[in-house]
């Protein structure tokens, strides 16, 4: 196998051969020490094609599916060059090596990979991401670090706050780099790159599951003639995945994964959907049948998203309701099933989305539903992978009727105590001065007149109403028709403070009774307080 240059020229870096062992590779004996421990002794094939490209410093644009040892590869790779030198002279605030990821679920799964990985070399490690505790991360920042993991919009907060830069970087990673472009992170991966040192400066690479044009633009603009690495053992998706698709219509969704849950009986499996919407419903289903499943989306804080990949991860949680959000970056080893209860509309998505089973070399199952609403995506999925989905007949067993939905309270961002952008803890009623964090307030604006006030007050406040049209109706001078007019000067012995009130304003105006002289001389001066007060004296 060959790995060709980015500018396609004739000259090639000829591959290894065949997968080696990690000893083969001649890392540094604190990585082989941690890869002992770890268990791990064979390369993958992305990982025997990359690590002696990075040993002999060239940049590299690599092809990799999840699940195949790639991030292992870059962080191995990364740290033996690091531990070759000493970084020079730098300050604690310039880390020597970036590693970019698209969702903070892939970039905490790189940390971990990374303080395992490097346990034994003596380089710090951190990770910046979106959702948890700002002034943490800023603060392990500012005491130094080698490597920095994070997402795109995280890192440049704390860049340009001056909490670091990239003046004495060495490597860059951007790992997903297609997900990137989905993600619409490409302009603040750009902006990154380019306070970096110049490309033939420092070392550059870059994982994607396609290398498509724009990943490939993106690599000659900021790469130095980078090494384009495509695995040709391996397809599009893993080999030990076997697929399987089902076309029931959209109300017979949920009967037929309640049927395939039952049938099957997955140890640990992964529900994709494309909205939160639907990722609620079918827990509230899944719940209601005394199934035990949690839910991965947005929506969902960043605290409680942790807890339930914890539960999850330990086998506690048997099924995991994700959306796209988590699609990419979950390293979860023995998911046995995923299930694409809707069809991506992105072939690249289902790629990502079956690779979370069947990682390294096990064998899992995929199952995928084609309703009306999605099998529009159908023809591209299978062209992207290159094969056509076996189809499989829906029978009356695998139909179960559910059991009546479950309503569960649920607890999103920005909602409750220290949510983003929400109120702390409500309105508080029984407050008169107005809320206490956030909320309009109940006395009224200052600046503005107390009749305006009193008669905005008197029009909400039914008790007032009620007062007003009984103390009219008492009045021999007012008729049925002006009767329900809170008219100051038709009330006759209302409070002393009511003379002062601001007639209310119709934008039509009936024509009063001609023997009601008391509200004809209101009506022939509309709008002016002192005729209304004069008529209540």
């Amino acid at each position: 196998m060959t790995i060709k240059p980015a500018d396609s020229s004739d000259t090639a870096i000829q591959s290894t051969g065949p997968v080696q062992t990690f000893h083969e590779l001649e890392l540094p004996e604190a990585l082989l020490r941690a890869t002992d421990e770890l268990g791990f002794d064979a390369c993958t094939e992305i990982q025997g094609l990359t690590l002696p490209v990075i040993a002999a410093g060239h940049d590299i644009a690599a092809q990799a599916q999840t699940g195949t040892g790639k991030t292992a590869a870059f962080l191995l790779g990364s740290f033996a060059r690091l531990m070759s030198n000493d970084g020079g002279e730098r300050r604690k605030d310039q880390p020597r090596m970036l590693v970019i990821a698209p969702t903070r679920e892939l970039a905490m799964q790189i940390k971990k990979d990374a303080d395992s990985l490097g346990v034994h070399t003596g380089l710090k490690c951190a990770v910046v991401y979106g959702g948890i505790d700002y002034e943490k991360q800023r603060r392990e920042l500012a005491a130094g670090v080698d490597v920095l993991i994070g997402t795109p919009g995280r890192l440049i907060d704390y860049f340009k706050q001056k909490i670091f830069d990239l003046k004495k970087l060495e490597i860059v990673v951007l790992d997903e780099a297609d997900r990137m472009f989905d993600l619409g992170f490409i302009a603040d991966i750009r902006f990154l790159l380019r306070r970096m040192p110049p490309p033939p400066e420092r070392l550059s690479m870059l994982f994607s599951a396609t290398l498509s044009h724009r990943v490939m633009e993106l690599a000659y603009e900021h790469m130095d003639n980078p090494a384009a690495i495509k695995t040709e053992t391996t397809g599009v998706t893993a080999d030990g995945v076997r697929q399987a698709l089902y076309q029931p219509a959209t109300d017979e969704k949920i009967p037929l994964l309640l049927g395939l849950l039952k049938s099957l009986d997955p140890a640990r499996s992964i529900i994709f959907v494309n909205t939160k919407r639907t990722a609620e419903r079918i827990e509230n289903y899944l719940m209601g049948n005394d199934i035990a499943c949690g839910t991965l989306s947005g929506d969902v804080r960043q605290n409680k998203r942790q807890a339930i990949l914890a539960e999850f991860t330990s086998g506690s949680l048997p099924i995991l309701i994700a959306t796209d959000v988590a699609a990419r970056g979950l390293h979860i080893d023995d998911v046995s099933h995923v299930f694409n209860y809707d069809l991506p509309q992105q072939a690249e998505d289902y790629v990502h989305r079956i690779g979370r089973t069947a990682r390294a070399g096990t064998q899992g199952m995929a199952v995928s539903f084609a309703c009306e609403n999605y099998s529009f995506s159908l023809p591209e999925i299978q062209e992207f992978i290159g094969q056509s989905i076996p189809l499989e007949m829906i029978t009356d067993e695998l139909l179960i009727k559910p059991k009546p939905p479950m309503r569960i309270q649920r607890d999103r961002v920005g909602s409750g105590p220290g949510g983003k952008g929400g109120r702390q803890g409500g309105r508080d009623k029984s407050s008169k001065g107005g809320r206490t964090a956030g909320g309009r307030a109940r006395t009224g604006r200052s600046g503005r007149s107390s009749g305006a006030q009193g008669e905005s007050r008197s029009r909400n406040n039914p008790a007032e109403r009620k007062a007003g049209a009984s103390t009219a109706k008492a009045s021999p001078a007012v008729d049925d028709n002006t009767a329900s007019r809170p008219d100051t000067a038709a009330s006759g012995g209302q409070s002393p403070g009511d003379s002062a009130r601001k007639p209310r304003r119709r934008r039509r105006r009936r024509k009063p009774a001609a023997d009601s002289g008391t509200v004809g001389s209101e009506q022939a001066v509309p709008g002016n307080k002192q005729a209304a007060s004069d008529n209540t004296d």
